[in-house]
This record gives C-alpha cells, structure tokens and sequence, in this order.
C-alpha cells in the first residue's frame, strides 16, 4: 500500500459507517446502501488527488455519496412500508393478502454496520445516531422527491448549514431553505403522526432500572414465541400496538388484532421460531429462524420493535430471509444452533408471521 492509499484511508474509513447510513436513509435499503457506500469510496479515490482540503473530508464524502445517491433514485419507485400503501385492518379474521415481493419494501439496518452495536462511545451521540435511522423516520423520508429527500436529511438530520448544504447540492441556499421549507411541509401534510410514541429517548428513559425493564420486556417476549403463547404478549403489547409484515402488505392496529393474528396464523407450536436478540435502526430487534421438519432453523427474516410506555408500540416483521446474513447471522441453523447450508436462502411460504 503507497502513503497515498494510506493517508486516504486514514482520511476517509472513519466515515464509512455515517455515510452507510447516509445512503441508507435516502435509499431504505441496506443491500443498496452498501452498493452506493462503496461507488462513494470508488469515486473519492479517483478523486482523492485534487482534492484539496478546501473543504472537510467529511463535507467532501458527503458531496460525493449525496450525488451517488440521487443518481440512483432516478427512475426508482419509493421504498414504503405496509402502513404507507393502505389503511390498517382492526379484525384478525380478515384475508391477509398474498406477499408482493416486486414491490420494493423499506429494509432494516443493522445497528452494528453504522457504529450503534456496541454501545460505547459517548451516550448522546448514540442516542442521536440511533434517533437518524429509527424506522419512523426513514419511512417518512421515503415520501419526499429525491432531491428534497437530501435537503432534509443534510440539514435536519446531520445538521449541515444551508450554505453547506448548497455546496454539496451545486445550488444556491436560498434554493436550499426553499426545498427545506417544501419538504417540511410535505411530510406534515403526508405523516403528521408519523412513529409511534415513546419515552425520552429512542427506547425509553436511561438508566439501570429502565434498562432492566426493557430487559425483562424483550426477554418476555422471545419467550412468548418460544413456547407459543399468545396469551403472555397481551401484558407486553400496548392497546394501540401495530404490526406490519412486509412484504405482506396488510398490516394490522390494536392489541386484540394483533393477538389474534398471531394466535391464528404465527404461534401453532412451541419452539417453531428462534428469535436471536440483535439491535436494527436504533431500535431492539430479533433475527427470526424457523424451526423445519429436519431439525434446522432455516431462516425467515428480522422483527424490529418500537417501544413506549414501558410496552411494544409497533412490531415490524420483515419477513426477508436474504436480510439475515446482513445481520451475521447463517440463513440456516440445526437444531442446537450450528450453522448449516448457510449459503441457501430458502423464500418464505405464502403466509405471513
């Protein structure tokens, strides 16, 4: 390696996690993301020899994968959720449309890939890392035109001024305030209430005794599915819960649907899932195995939860096997946990859960 390629990487690699998360805010797919991270880096090394400091690195890779980015959307259909194609059933016994796998449904991140996995580091910038990619917000960021998309997201969520932000667009600030203001109000005509309420902070109050109960909380709920009992969530489920399943696009509103759509259709047998304790968008979360008929866990997607008031608010079930090595985790398992046929993604059946 030349001093070139080692002064650019020692310049740029300590960005690749928020730019990740960058891209992925204005994409919504993790698998995408990943893609554009790299092009950036592709782009910046090409580039790296006139670039002369004449404004920060991490001004400069924002340049560059904000452009990466819109380049990408051109001609791209949003990414939504469920909940942003159609309104919610309150009544478990209602047909579940069949899954709709062409539409391209928003995706998790994993929290480890953009420095949130560990942790560490000063609390209040993982609160607010965790804060810039919660499912609520990415959602709603998917409605916006791509270009206001960037304005929003370099001045409301990172915080770059209107001049800097000018800079990286190749416009005035003037036309940035402008888009600034158009996309603001988009979002509260489109999703006044978009995300579900919660305590201080992304998963509530800090502190140990808090920190117990969400612990508690999660490990009830793991249990629940372990052993098939429906009737334990009704206690850990808010009445308002939510749940959607992309890519089945009904999604369901109230304790007694939700309830009911899992006793119905999810938990039929004790030990049928594996949920594996893992964090996605800020945000507690579980990889999903399924327990077959040979004894392996094969895999079937990621459980992301929102909490408030001490309960689940939201459960987002992404029911994408191919999600699962994103998150480290083989796409199969036998039966005491050790990997097996790992490069197999085996597509969900026709039903959701």
């Amino acid at each position: 390696m030349t001093s070139i390629d080692h002064r650019f990487t020692a310049l740029t690699e300590p960005f690749r996690p928020e730019l990740l998360a960058h891209c992925y805010r204005m994409l919504g797919s993790i698998h995408d993301a990943e893609d554009l991270v790299q092009e950036t880096y592709v782009r910046a090394w090409r580039g790296f020899d006139r670039f002369e400091g004449r404004s920060s690195v991490r001004r400069w890779l924002y340049a560059i994968a904000t452009r990466v980015c819109l380049t990408a959307l051109q001609g791209r259909a949003r990414r939504p959720l469920p909940s942003g194609t159609g309104p919610p059933s309150d009544d478990h016994r209602v047909a579940v449309a069949a899954y709709e796998p062409a539409v391209p449904w928003l995706q998790p991140i994993p929290d480890v890939l953009i420095g949130g996995g560990d942790g560490g580091g000063d609390p209040a910038v993982v609160v607010l890392d965790r804060a810039q990619v919660r499912l609520a917000l990415v959602a709603a960021l998917q409605l916006l035109p791509a270009r206001q998309r960037a304005v929003l997201t370099l001045r409301d969520v990172l915080a770059f001024t209107s001049v800097e932000v000018a800079g990286i667009l190749g416009t005035s600030s003037s036309a940035v305030d402008s888009a600034l203001r158009r996309a603001r109000a988009r979002l509260a005509e489109a999703a006044p209430t978009e995300g579900l309420p919660v305590e201080d902070g992304p998963d509530g109050p800090a502190g140990p005794e808090a920190d117990a109960a969400r612990t508690r909380l999660l490990d009830r709920y793991v249990d629940a599915f372990a052993r098939a009992d429906p009737d334990a969530l009704v206690d850990l489920l808010r009445a308002d819960v939510e749940m959607e399943m992309p890519p089945t696009p009904t999604w369901f509103t109230g304790r007694p649907a939700v309830v009911g759509f899992l006793t119905r259709r999810v938990l039929r047998r004790p030990e049928q899932w594996r949920l594996t304790p893992t964090r996605a968008n800020g945000q507690p979360a579980f990889v999903v195995h399924e327990l077959r008929a040979d004894g392996r866990h094969d895999a079937y997607g990621v459980q992301v939860l929102t909490l408030g008031g001490g309960r689940v608010a939201r459960i987002t079930a992404f029911n994408d096997p191919a999600l699962v090595p994103t998150f480290g985790h083989p796409v199969a398992e036998q039966r005491g946990g050790s990997p097996a046929g790992a490069d197999r993604v085996r597509p969900p059946p026709d039903r959701a859960g």
